[in-house]
């Protein structure tokens, strides 16, 4: 069966859609409602009552029809109408034909039960609002009987169906007042998404309903990721252009101190290969930051001890003097991170640590919701005040660390950082317990 024409008619905005989903069922309830109140109401209990009001009827026409003459049909008559509360006309015209305005529902029932009780009923007005005449044919010719309408069906029984549709269109306001209140906050997040589309970073705080805050609270980590990496990519930018202007200087300056009638002198050959090979490695750890950001496998669940094991026993065939301290928690417990992004991130702590320090000692510890290593040297370690700017990308902290120890590009603890926060969790760097250096801490959710 197709649907596309359903499609076609339904709202095409959030807040159409959530009005129809609010207020259609309480139009299906208050017609299924309506309907069996007329039903019950107008059908059942007035049918009910013209019974009772047929039988009153019946009484007088047998009293008239008894009588000898008209005199004594009508003081037979009157006795009994008197006490049952019915106006007697004797004799009457002919009465016509049945009679009811339009909107009557309850006088058809009224009608048409008169009709089937009592035999003598030739018309039935129902045209005055608050009475009812009931033209009768009897042994002394026509005649009629007037009693209140109430007899035959409920007083003002248009009040409940008042009171259910005021109700109704009440509980509508208020539901209006709130869906829209519910609605604002998405529109305040989707102009936000919108506007940073275009580059445009206007202020937005969540608010509204418990999973409005959620997606709210999810964009703007999202927009403070795109916006922390865009200024990455600036500082390395601007880092690798500050870098690599020192030695293309050196270079420039001993290319024009070479004379073209004698040949360069060893020491000159390898102060310019020197500043090739430092221009490389600058230009490999760019590329390397950049292709391992571009191309991160998908989180798995991965053995955690173990696999810190395995990253300690690589760095120690490598020469590096670092050993496992402490490894706590379930040794076959798993955490779930992507594999190559973390063991980077690990070997590039480890790599600082035995750069500018003489040793580095390892631990690890595997809660119930969280995986922590901690990389931990002798080195001189990093003031307080500058560990921030120590996260930044080609940051080099000359007084804070020791330059002479190797050659480095100020990008192992900014990789660490962005790896971290990539799986949810943070680097802090801190001060060392045991050896007194740096101590650096990677910690993610399991």
């Amino acid at each position: 069966m197709n649907f596309d024409w359903l499609k076609r008619v339904m709202p095409r905005g959030l807040y159409g859609r959530a009005a129809l989903i609010l207020f259609l069922p309480v139009v299906v309830v208050t017609v299924v409602v309506t309907v069996m109140f007329l039903q019950r109401h107008f059908e059942d209990v007035t049918r009910q009552m013209s019974s009772g009001m047929a039988s009153e009827i019946g009484l007088v026409v047998h009293r008239i029809d008894a009588a000898p003459d008209i005199a004594a049909a009508r003081a037979a008559a009157q006795e009994v109408t008197g006490r049952l509360g019915l106006q007697l006309i004797l004799p009457a015209g002919a009465g016509g034909e049945d009679r009811r305005v339009f909107y009557d529902l309850s006088g058809r029932i009224v009608i048409t039960e008169l009709h089937e009780k009592v035999a003598e009923v030739r018309a039935v007005d129902l045209s005055r609002r608050r009475e009812v005449r009931v033209t009768l044919q009897g042994r002394w010719g026509p005649y009629q009987l007037v009693f209140p309408r109430v007899r035959v069906s409920a007083s003002n029984p248009h009040q409940l169906l008042v009171l259910m549709i005021g109700t109704s269109l009440l509980m509508t306001a208020i539901a209006t007042i709130f869906l829209r209140n519910q609605l604002r906050p998405i529109r305040r997040l989707a102009r936000a998404a919108e506007d940073y589309g275009k580059g445009r970073i206007i202020p937005y705080r969540p608010g509204g309903a418990s999973e409005i805050r959620s997606a709210g609270t999810a964009f703007l980590e999202m927009r403070a990721r795109i916006e922390r990496q865009n200024e990455q990519r600036k500082q390395m930018l601007s880092g690798v252009s500050h870098d690599l202007r020192t030695p293309l200087t050196r270079l420039r300056l001993g290319l024009s101190m070479l004379s073209p009638d004698y040949p360069p002198e060893p020491d000159e050959i390898a102060a310019l290969e020197s500043d090739v090979a430092a221009m490389g490695t600058m230009v490999d750890a760019f590329l390397d930051h950049a292709r391992d950001a571009a191309q991160d496998a998908p989180p798995e669940p991965v053995p955690a001890l173990d696999f810190l094991r395995g990253i300690v026993a690589d760095a120690q065939r490598g020469g590096q003097r670092v050993v496992l301290h402490a490894l706590t928690g379930d040794e076959a417990g798993r955490a779930t991170f992507r594999r190559d992004s973390l063991r980077r991130a690990v070997e590039n702590l480890i790599g600082n640590a035995v750069r500018y320090g003489e040793r580095a000692e390892v631990d690890a510890a595997l809660g119930p919701s969280y995986f922590r290593i901690s990389v931990e040297d002798d080195g001189p370690g990093i003031p307080p005040e500058k560990r921030e700017e120590a996260l930044k990308p080609f940051t080099r902290l000359d007084p804070a660390r020791n330059q002479n120890r190797g050659q480095g590009v100020g990008l192992g603890l900014s990789i660490a950082a962005d790896i971290a926060r990539a799986h949810g969790g943070q680097l802090r760097l801190g001060e060392g317990e045991r050896l007194g250096g740096l101590r650096a801490e990677i910690v993610i959710p399991r």
